[in-house]
């Protein structure tokens, strides 16, 4: 079963790039073992994280955890999504 892990942050104004280098070097400090695991920006200096994992839906796997309160405007968001289908471009 594939598990993804979203993790969202809004970064404090004008900081998106730092909040961008600052969750990438979180996430390689994280354990691996993970199947894919993706960067992605948003208007709004937004990021987001997404990581996949061949686990259980309950399984306990390694999370980004919240940067300094500085660099944020706001709560950090996370989900955790189990995959249902994989359909390929056609």
């Amino acid at each position: 079963m594939t598990v993804t892990l979203m993790w969202e942050a809004a970064a404090a104004p004008g900081r998106g790039a730092e909040l961008l280098d600052w969750a990438r070097q979180a996430a390689t400090a994280l354990p691996g073992g993970f199947l894919r695991r993706e960067f992605l920006t948003a208007p709004g200096d937004r990021v987001l994280v997404l990581t996949w994992w061949d686990a259980e839906p309950g399984a306990e796997l390694p999370e980004l955890p919240d940067p300094a309160a500085g660099l944020v405007r706001r709560q950090v968001h996370r989900w955790r999504f189990t995959s249902v289908a994989v359909e390929p471009a056609g």
